[in-house]
């Protein structure tokens, strides 16, 4: 028998709603190791865990592609529906219609969005509907062995075929012309800054759009392919550092960031600080957003950070007229009119 004392039982961290870390967790991966997206999976559930969000609070949507299997790895007590290739923003729009109370995270693909879902995305964003939308980008189609997809950079070289020579969709500078109220680029690599965004975009009200770049390793991870690990690091222009302060959490207890800040309050009454690298850039100016973009284009770089954020536009629960109570809680009593009242509509039209 052994003399050593027995090591005490690790404590479990809990967070703000005293729930462990593994009430946010999933199933294992199937993706290939590596793979930018489990990275994002990672963030994710660390996001939702520290933001203190009820995982039966959260919806978690996505369409078809490598990244749209994803949701099986995070959020496993949560709400999740996979939707066919591209439909995804449609699907999530009738869930929101009907139950607006939910977190909808939507994760999609560059093929997902901005080939066969396009259209479905610009009227999501047009309609400033309450989402987080996180695409996993890496400039190829993952399950149909590697092809380039429409975000894909001229000049980009993946491990087998010819460079690419086909003008990209940039989805942030199509978000921004759309009026999206929350537009972020992120790398999966960047693990710090992508865990502040996706917090900030979970308490933002309307549709916030984050573009990560998530290197495949099988196919697009060699030297000279710009939505390489390598390539990304090294040719990465960072607009600033961000820092989350929860509503809950007073701002004199998070470190203040050396240099020059600026704090953007968002509508939960929690606050997104942003540590100013490039003086230049303001969040709140389309402009900017869109310039600093072509410049990081021109120059064959990725610019990541919070690109614009507008907090005055209404969201689609207010343009619709949405009642308070969420419409899947409101009783069929008060839903169906009474039997006077289709009467009264139906003289009205009888003339």
């Amino acid at each position: 028998m052994s003399d050593k004392p027995e090591r005490p039982a690790r404590a479990v961290k809990l967070n703000v709603i005293n729930e462990p870390k593994d009430s946010y967790t999933g199933g294992k991966s199937s993706l290939c190791p590596g793979c930018g997206h489990d990275q994002v999976s990672n963030v994710i559930v660390t996001a939702a865990w520290e933001s203190g969000i009820e995982p039966h609070r959260i919806a978690k949507m996505s369409g078809i592609g490598c990244s749209s299997k994803t949701p099986a790895y995070y959020l496993g007590k949560s709400h999740g529906f996979n939707t066919v290739h591209g439909r995804m923003p449609s699907v999530t729009t009738g869930a929101y219609a009907v139950n607006k109370d939910l977190l909808y995270i939507g994760v999609s693909g560059d093929g997902d969005s901005a080939s066969i879902g396009i259209g479905q995305l610009i009227h999501a964003i047009r309609r400033n509907m309450d989402m987080v939308y996180i695409i996993e980008n890496n400039g190829v189609y993952g399950l149909t062995k590697g092809q380039y997809s429409a975000t894909a950079d001229i000049g980009s070289k993946k491990k087998k075929g010819p460079i690419n020579k086909t003008q990209p969709i940039d989805l942030c500078a199509l978000a921004i012309n759309l009026g999206c109220t929350f537009v972020a680029r992120s790398f999966s690599g960047s693990k710090k800054q992508l865990n502040s965004l996706i917090k900030a975009a979970m308490s933002h009200k309307g549709f916030a759009l984050i573009d990560v770049i998530s290197p495949c390793v099988t196919f697009n991870n060699n030297d000279e392919s710009m939505k390489s690990y390598g390539y990304v690091k090294e040719n990465e222009i960072t607009l600033h550092m961000a820092d989350y302060i929860p509503h809950f959490n007073p701002i004199t207890e998070v470190e203040v960031p050396e240099g020059h800040y600026r704090d953007i309050t968002l509508h939960d009454g929690s606050t997104i600080r942003l540590e100013t690298i490039s003086e230049e850039h303001d969040p709140a100016d389309a402009v900017a957003a869109l310039t600093a973009l072509h410049n990081a284009e021109s120059d064959a770089k990725h610019v990541t950070g919070l690109l614009y954020f507008d907090n005055t536009k209404a969201s689609l629960a207010e343009d619709l007229g949405l009642i308070e109570k969420a419409l899947i809680d409101v009783p069929d009593e008060e839903l169906r009119p009474s039997q006077s009242v289709l009467d009264e509509i139906n003289s009205a039209f009888m003339g």
